[in-house]
Order: C-alpha cells, then sequence, then structure tokens
C-alpha cells in the first residue's frame, strides 16, 4: 500500500457481519463477555469455537475455514500462537479486516516481539487491517456493535474516541455510559502493529457522524504523517489528545544546549502546535473538552461574560478564566444600564453579581442581557444552592439562552447533585453543567482554542535562498562534532557572523588579529570540549600585543586543543540563542530563547517544528517570557526583529535540508538594533 494512500477502515468500522474466533459458552470467560456483546450486533455473526454448533443463540463453527465467504470482520480472542493461525486463516478466507484482542505480544517482550513481527507479516501478505494485538476492542454504535469485553458498550454519538490504553477505555465507556455521553466510535489500538493513529485519523476525518476526534496516546509512530494529516483534519475537525509520558525516561547524553533543552514532550508540543491539535493534561479535560465541542457553537474570540448569584465562586471563575489566557471585557453602556436599573443593589461588573436572593425572572435577564452585549463571545453562568431558585428553573433559563444567542453557554452549580429535571433540561439543550467552576471556564477556553486553530492562515513554506552545496561540501568534511571554526555554514545560509579565522599557532593568531581590532576574542577549538568557557577556552578583550601568550596558554590548558579561533571582539548586544535538535519522532526541531552561558538554568526556550514560515518564526520569538527585553524593556533599544526572524528562518531551513545534522547551537546570537550576528556555533553530525 502507497504510505500518503490511506486505508479503508469501512468495513472494519461498519462491518456486515462478524465473527467471534474463540467466542465461549462459558460464564466469566473473557470469550463469552465478548461474543455476548458481539452477539447484539444486527447483522449475521457466527461463533468459532470446536466444542459448540451454537453460542448465545447464534450459529457456531469449527474453524475459520468454515464460516461464510462474506465475512467482513473477525475478533480474534485466543492464545497467541493460535491467534497468529487464525488471523492466517482469515486472510486465507478473504477477511480483510481484524480485531486481536490477545495480548502477549511486544508488551511481554522476549518471544512476544517475534510473534508481533508475524503477525505484520501475515497482515501484509493478506492485505488486511488489523486492529491490535493487545486491543480491548472496538464500538460502532451506529453499526450496533460492541466488539470489546466492556460491561456496557456506548450511546451513539458524534465523538470518536481513540484510546492506546485499554483499561483507561473501559473507564471512559463507563463515565460516557453514566453521563449519556455517545460516541461515532470507540477505538481501542493496542500496541498498534498494523493500524496506528494515523490510519484512525485519515478515517474519521471522512466519516460524516465524527465532529470530534479525541484521543489518548502514548506515542506517534510516524511523526511527519501525523502532523500533515493532522493539520489538514482540525481544520474541519477538532482532535484533542492526552499525551502520556511527559517526562524524559533515562538521561540523554546532549552535545549542545538545545538537546540538553530539548524532550520527548516538547516536541510532542510542537508538532501538535503545528498540526492545530489541543492537547489536554487530564482524561477529565480530554472528555469535557470534547462535549463542549460536540455540543457547543465555536465564539469570535476569547471574551467571557460571568454571571453568578454567589460572590466567591465568581471571584474563582475569574481567576480561571486569566489562568486560560480568556478575558473579562468591561460590558457595554447599554448593558450597564440596564443591569443597573435592574439590580440597583448588586456588583455591575464583569463577573456580574447578582447576588444570593436572585429570583428566576432576574437570573433571566442578567443572562439575556450579558448573552446579547457585543462585547461577549462567551456565557458562563453560575449558582449555588438556595430557597428562591430551583436549578430546573436556572437549567429552562440557559437552555432558552442557547438557543436563542449563537454563543457557548455553559453553567457551574456548585452542588453534589443538581437533579434528573436539571440534568435532562440542561442535556437537551447541549449545555454543559459542572461543579467547579475552573472547569467551566476550562471548556470555555477549548472553543477558544479550536476558534483560534480555525481561523489561522496556511503556512507559508517558501524556501529560503542558500549556497547549499557549499553547505553539503562543508559537512561532508567535517565533522561528527564541529564548533566555531565551522561558522562558514551559517554564513553559506546567508546569516551574518563575526569576522574570524582559525589559527594553528601564536603567529597565525597575531596576523589574524591585526585586521580584527585592537581587541579580539580567542576560542579554543577541539572537537571533544563542548563547553569552553567552563575549559577555560575563552578569552574575551585580548589585545594585539598578547595574543601570542593567550594562545599559548589556552593550548596548554586544553590539551584537546588543535588551534585558536580569532575573532572580533563585538559590543555587548542583546544575547539570543538558536538551536537544532532532531527528535526521533517528529525530525528537527528549532529551539529559539534568551541566550548566554545561563541558558539552561534559565530555560526561557520555545520549540516549533522545522522548517519554519515568517509567520511561524514570529511566534515563536514572540512566546519565550524574556520577548520584553527584545522589544526595549525598561529604556533598553529594540532589537532588529526582522532580522532576528530571518536568522531563525534561515536556520530552520538548515536543519530541514540535512538530515544528519542531529544538534546545533547558535549562542549567542548577539541582538543589535540594526543588525544581528553569530558569533559562536556548535553541531554534531549524525
Amino acid at each position: 500500500m502507497c504510505p500518503n494512500m490511506p486505508r479503508d477502515l469501512t468495513d472494519l468500522l461498519y462491518p456486515r457481519s462478524v465473527a467471534v474466533v474463540g467466542a465461549s459458552a462459558t460464564p466469566g470467560k473473557i470469550g463469552h463477555a465478548l461474543f455476548s456483546n458481539v452477539a447484539g450486533f444486527t447483522g449475521p455473526v457466527y461463533a468459532v469455537n470446536p466444542s459448540h454448533k451454537q453460542i448465545l443463540g447464534r450459529p457456531c463453527v469449527p474453524t475459520v475455514a468454515d464460516l461464510p465467504a462474506d465475512v467482513d470482520l473477525a475478533i480474534i480472542a485466543v492464545p497467541p500462537a493460535d491467534a497468529l493461525r487464525a488471523l492466517d486463516a482469515c486472510g486465507r478466507k478473504g477477511i480483510r479486516n481484524a480485531v486481536v484482542i490477545t495480548a502477549g505480544f511486544k508488551e511481554r517482550r522476549g518471544e512476544g516481539i517475534e510473534r508481533e513481527r508475524e503477525l505484520v507479516r501475515i497482515a501484509s501478505a493478506h492485505r488486511m487491517n488489523v486492529l491490535g494485538p493487545n486491543s480491548f476492542g472496538l464500538i460502532s454504535p451506529r453499526a450496533r456493535l460492541n466488539a470489546t469485553f466492556a460491561p456496557r458498550g456506548a450511546f451513539a454519538g458524534t465523538i470518536a474516541f481513540i484510546s492506546q490504553s485499554g483499561a483507561l477505555g473501559s473507564a471512559v465507556l463507563n463515565w460516557a455510559w453514566q453521563r449519556e455521553v455517545g460516541f461515532s466510535f470507540f477505538v481501542s489500538l493496542g500496541n498498534k502493529a498494523v493500524l496506528a493513529e494515523n490510519d484512525l485519523l485519515a478515517a474519521l476525518a471522512r466519516d460524516p457522524e465524527t465532529r470530534v476526534i479525541a484521543a489518548y496516546l502514548e506515542g506517534v509512530e510516524d511523526g511527519p504523517e501525523f502532523v500533515r494529516l493532522a493539520s489538514e483534519v482540525t481544520r474541519d475537525k477538532p482532535v484533542l489528545v492526552l499525551k502520556a509520558g511527559t517526562t524524559e525516561v533515562g538521561a540523554r547524553a546532549a552535545a549542545s544546549h538545545t538537546g540538553a533543552l530539548a524532550g520527548s514532550d516538547r516536541a510532542y508540543d510542537a508538532a501538535f502546535r503545528r498540526g492545530g491539535v489541543l492537547r489536554v493534561r487530564t482524561v477529565e479535560e480530554l472528555l469535557e473538552g470534547a462535549v463542549a465541542l460536540s455540543q457547543q457553537p465555536l465564539p469570535r474570540g476569547r471574551r467571557v461574560g460571568i454571571v453568578s448569584n454567589a460572590g466567591g465562586p465568581a471571584i474563582l471563575a475569574a481567576d480561571a478564566a486569566a489562568d486560560e489566557g480568556l478575558e473579562l471585557p468591561p460590558l457595554s453602556p447599554g448593558t450597564v444600564a440596564s443591569l443597573v436599573e435592574r439590580f440597583p443593589a448588586a456588583n455591575i461588573a464583569n463577573p456580574v453579581d447578582i447576588l444570593a436572593d436572585a429570583s428566576a425572572d432576574q437570573f433571566q435577564d442578567a443572562v439575556e442581557w450579558v448573552l446579547a452585549d457585543p462585547k461577549v463571545d462567551m456565557g458562563l453562568v453560575l449558582t449555588a444552592p438556595h430557597p428562591v431558585l430551583t436549578f430546573a428553573e436556572l437549567a429552562r433559563i440557559l437552555a432558552a439562552a442557547h438557543r436563542r444567542h449563537a454563543k457557548p453557554v455553559v453553567a457551574s452549580f456548585l452542588a453534589g447533585e443538581i437533579g434528573d429535571e436539571a440534568e435532562k433540561i440542561l442535556s437537551a439543550a447541549g449545555v454543559s453543567a459542572y461543579f467547579e467552576p475552573a472547569r467551566a471556564v476550562r471548556a470555555l477556553a477549548t472553543l477558544a482554542r479550536y476558534r483560534e486553530v480555525q481561523d489561522r492562515p496556511p503556512p507559508d513554506r517558501s524556501t529560503v535562498d542558500a549556497d547549499r552545496a557549499q553547505a553539503r561540501e562543508l559537512l561532508g568534511s567535517r565533522g561528527p562534532r564541529l564548533g566555531v571554526e565551522s561558522l562558514d555554514l551559517l554564513t553559506a545560509y546567508g546569516i551574518p557572523v563575526a569576522r574570524g579565522g582559525v589559527a594553528r599557532g601564536p603567529d597565525e593568531a597575531e596576523a589574524l588579529a591585526q585586521d580584527l581590532g585592537e581587541e579580539v576574542v580567542l576560542k579554543v577549538v577541539s572537537a571533544e570540549v563542548v563547553h569552553k568557557s567552563d575549559a577555560g577556552g575563552v578569552r574575551i578583550g585580548v589585545p594585539g600585543s598578547g595574543v601570542r601568550d593567550v594562545y599559548r596558554e589556552m593550548v596548554r590548558a586544553v590539551p584537546a586543543a588543535t588551534g585558536v579561533y580569532v575573532q572580533e571582539l563585538l559590543p555587548p548586544g542583546e544575547e539570543v540563542i538558536v538551536g537544532i535538535v532532531r527528535d526521533p519522532t517528529f525530525g528537527p526541531l528549532v529551539m529559539f530563547g534568551l541566550g548566554g552561558v545561563l541558558v539552561e538554568v534559565l530555560e526561557d526556550v520555545a520549540f516549533a517544528l522545522a522548517p519554519l514560515s515568517r509567520g511561524e518564526v514570529e511566534e515563536l520569538v514572540r512566546s519565550i517570557r524574556g520577548f520584553p527585553l527584545l522589544e526595549g524593556a525598561r529604556g533598553r533599544p529594540s532589537v532588529h526583529l526582522p532580522a532576528l526572524v530571518e536568522v531563525v528562518e534561515r536556520i530552520s531551513h538548515l536543519a530541514a535540508d540535512f538530515p544528519q545534522i542531529q544538534e546545533l547551537d547558535v549562542n549567542p546570537l548577539l541582538c543589535y538594533p540594526d543588525r544581528v550576528v553569530a558569533v559562536d556555533f556548535r553541531a554534531t553530525l549524525g
């Protein structure tokens, strides 16, 4: 199959007939629980078990070979060795889709790895779509298929849920059942031996019943393809991902600042941003965000209007809004005038606190006026229990307001339970209610984030002019570690560098210094010394008369030195770092941050996938905490931002053009009001 040709998963997701290999008539066994669920399928269902003629009223055949010829999907739940034979038999029978529930493959290591290789070989030989092994199963509610061993299935809905964890998937099904949240599909990926997240992403993008895609992932198999697919899918459908494994497992011997600061989680952050994926940090945020996106309209912006009859919760909501980057704008004069007249004793600001004794009619007026305000993009209504207003009354008010205004509306009912009547009213209206105000705010923030994903312009993928032939020659003739003596690699990409050259002896050093000014900088040349400053390998402000002596001192201090780089002494400027590190999943990452010797201490850095467009570079540069220093904070001159952006863009293309560059640092890149200049450099080649 062509790598970029999407698999046809129609018969996997919407099968017309299903067989369960390993179906059991014995309660308490996985094969029985699984077949009990599958037996509810409305189409033909067959059991495969040599000990029975019939199970749960459905026909049972002894082997896969005895199945009818028109089976679309096989569910395999037999021991590992038998599972491989069954899968091969399915392929020979012409069954092109299978879900392998069986565990005991690569997750068990040892011989399990070889078993999984054999499974992949069988699937490839028969051109099969295989979910698993070690999968919890598949649910297709509109096809009335529950091919899992979960005690409950799923309601039909518009959220597609993909999980790399069967246990988490089971918990999500239970959560959704209790809240009557429906799914278009529930898919447990298992070990992802054949079908992985990209296959499902492509299929779900084409599915008209799926409005939102939510996923729990522990890793991505093909990073560049994931980013490409996500970039296309998220323009029409939101994709939320809870990525597990956010910390680095084991230390990494990095040869650069960028390598030390980068980690797989930073790469996932950068990849998700590039693809428009909404990253969440908890299961709760994943599910509640998916529900909000499936029910609510998208806001025009980040402005929230809050109405509350309880001051404390309103303050908590305001704090949460600030944490999420949402705005609480002052209301329009007309809105304020109406509220003041109706609530003369209330706090008429935003949040609007209409006080604890507010009646249903008063709540209705306040909610209506705030939502109608042109300065408000989204509404949040909070209430605490009291005898004047029932939750059902407020639910009807919110449902009506949600119908009248094309704006998102969420609620926070600060009570252990709000009653069946209120829950039914809110559910029918598509208004989500939460106990904790911060959760309600987070749902609004998710809606705003996706609106911004949809509104972003397509990135400009233009190339930069560079002498790539010279760069290729330089990289081929040096390595595996490059230092300041290889600044000419940057010159080949049109990046300004400080003047200088390599001296192999004191006489050469003195001669070079004469052309570079009264004072110069000396930097030891050594492939074995990573941090030259720490090893005494950098001397700044050396007068021309002292160059010979300092050269000898530095070479003696660093036995591995092969020479000294003599460089012009530049005036102080703002120091930034631009780096490259190659992530094994997603490829080259560009790092930008405040530079100098303390970069790893401050860690004020940001990452993005290479290559970068001009707009993406501007976003990257502005994302660090120290950006005000570059703009000219506290009377400092502003740096030449267009020149800085161009240099970062060019370095990003250098990373994309030459995969052999594993790590690279330009640190510092000196920034001035009229120019930027690269002063130091190091790189590691693969």
